[in-house]
């Protein structure tokens, strides 16, 4: 903590020498003033770590001085020093932005203690996290050697997302050790869910987690069967760390009763993960039994077209009769829109509401090269989402829902990987585009890197031909064509997307929210 400068403005600084002193002690610079004037005009003419300023002093007040100190230097840390309790004095220093409050007389190790607080204390906060993180390494690493069920995959995913928030903006080494640690993990979880996901569709089978298609039955009805009113936010996209930084919004109005995660279906794309959820249905039955609600891969046609019909048939087949309404957001004033019809949206038993914004963002982040340079990695990701939701319509929805009776529930169809190692693959020209995992039946690959799935019918995926198959990239590959190789994987590498097997496509939140004012 040595060479640190600290300005102090007191009218009675001389009785303070003893503090002063055992702060140079600690090899501290300080600088003495003795009146609000003279700390602006020093703050003016030089850099300090912190200030230290007496609320009551002859000529402008400590309040006045702290205005005008914030005005010239809006980042240094002002710890505002008084006699004073009273309540007003309080609130005034605090909306002028102080970054402590003591009250006199002041002893030399509470300075220390807010010295070490506001200057330093990023710095020991970063310290303690990467020296947890060290001694929690070895654990985890066990932890993913022996995961063999999905219940396994669920905490190993959860401590990774746990660790990686709490490293973020600290020692960039161990940031380094948490990635090759999740890449680790990913290797394995592909592994496990190549061996165990066809498992999940077996007649009788009762271990396997919840899936995209029970959404509506184990989550949305129940509450719709206590009679609430329910908003179904679906928010494409969205990986769990991104949700952890939204929750942490959200927890200024909302009680969170219940904040999971589930596995989103194979491909982890829009076309099939949401349309199993509003269908209630894997996409095989919905081509099945509604042919024309479900569009193939070949075709032009849109892929989420019929996803108010789909909600339909899902409440139909279960002869429920309760009123519903569907909205998706593409842009912002269709959901300020939105947000002011809230009133009229209460009438309806269920409200589904999709906002694209996350998925949009992600493929601008791909095509654009602004987005790209500022969602660089997961961090400037999460920081690029949670600036999103703070200022679009998507808040002005959930304070409102704040002020109502209802019950919201939040989630998701798919996350999203950074993708970083290419993967050969050849197919014809009726192949589709999606990176994370293609569909037909001419396709050439080396079966070591990918999923393949050679009967699509095993796992519910519908089938454009007799010999087509799927097959997936797993952990942070992406398949890239041997025409214009290079070209293909300069542009594509380091970007993220989705539909295939990776802990962030596939492991994805789920919470229900009750307002706090109801």
């Amino acid at each position: 903590m040595e060479n640190l400068k600290i300005l102090w403005a007191d009218d009675e600084i001389e009785l303070l020498r003893p503090h002063v002193l055992y702060l140079e002690n600690k090899g501290f610079e300080v600088i003495t003033v003795t009146n609000g004037e003279d700390a602006i005009d020093e703050v003016s003419h030089q850099m300090f770590d912190v200030v230290f300023l007496d609320e009551n002093m002859p000529g402008i007040t400590g309040l006045e001085a702290l205005g005008k100190i914030k005005e010239v230097d809006p980042g240094v840390p002002v710890v505002m020093i008084t006699k004073s309790e009273e309540e007003n004095i309080m609130d005034e220093a605090i909306g002028g932005k102080i970054s402590d409050y003591l009250i006199k007389p002041v002893n030399p190790n509470q300075i220390l203690l807010s010295i070490k607080k506001h200057v330093q204390g990023k710095e020991i906060r970063s310290k303690k996290v990467v020296s947890n993180y060290q001694s929690a390494f070895s654990q985890i690493g066990i932890e993913i050697n022996d995961s063999f069920s999905w219940e396994d995959w669920i905490k190993v995913y959860e401590k990774l997302v746990y660790w990686e928030l709490e490293l973020e903006g600290t020692d960039n080494a161990m940031d380094e050790v948490l990635k090759m640690q999740k890449s680790e993990a990913n290797n394995y979880f592909s592994k496990f869910i190549a061996e165990e996901y066809e498992s999940w569709f077996e007649d009788g089978c009762e271990d396997r987690p919840m899936l995209s298609p029970d959404i509506f039955k184990q989550k949305v009805f129940p509450l719709l069967d206590n009679n609430e009113k329910v908003f179904l936010i679906v928010v494409d996209n969205l990986r769990l760390d991104q949700w952890k930084v939204i929750k942490g919004i959200l927890s200024e109005f909302f009680t969170f009763e219940e904040d999971e995660v589930y596995f989103g279906i194979l491909p982890s794309a829009t076309q099939y993960a949401r349309n199993s959820i509003f269908a209630g249905l894997m996409p095989l039955q919905i081509k099945q039994m509604y042919p024309d609600f479900w569009v193939d891969e070949d075709e032009e046609d849109g892929k989420n077209l019929y996803e108010k019909e789909l909600i339909q048939t899902q409440l139909d087949r279960y002869r429920r009769k309760n009123s519903f309404s569907y909205h998706k957001i593409n842009n912002s004033g269709a959901g300020t829109k939105l947000a002011s019809q809230i009133n009229n949206l209460m009438n309806n038993d269920l409200n589904v509401v999709v906002y694209n914004f996350i998925d949009i963002l992600s493929h601008s982040r791909t095509e654009l090269k602004t987005i790209r340079e500022l969602a660089g990695d997961e961090a400037a990701y999460r920081s690029l989402v949670k600036s999103w939701f703070l200022n679009s319509s998507t808040m002005e929805l959930f304070k409102e829902l704040a002020e109502s009776d209802c019950k919201i529930i939040i989630t998701t169809d798919h996350g999203s990987v950074r993708c970083s190692d290419p993967v050969k693959v050849v197919g014809d020209k009726n192949t589709n585009t999606n990176l994370r995992y293609k569909v037909g039946k001419n396709l050439a690959f080396n079966k070591k890197e990918v999923f393949a799935v050679h009967h699509p019918e095993k796992i519910y995926l519908p089938s454009l031909n007799v010999s087509s198959k799927y097959i997936f990239a797993k952990n942070a590959d992406f398949f890239a064509y041997p025409n214009n190789y290079n070209y293909y994987v300069g542009y594509y590498k380091d970007t993220f997307q989705h539909g295939g097997i990776s802990l962030e496509e596939l492991i994805i939140p789920i919470a229900t929210l009750t307002p706090k004012k109801r």
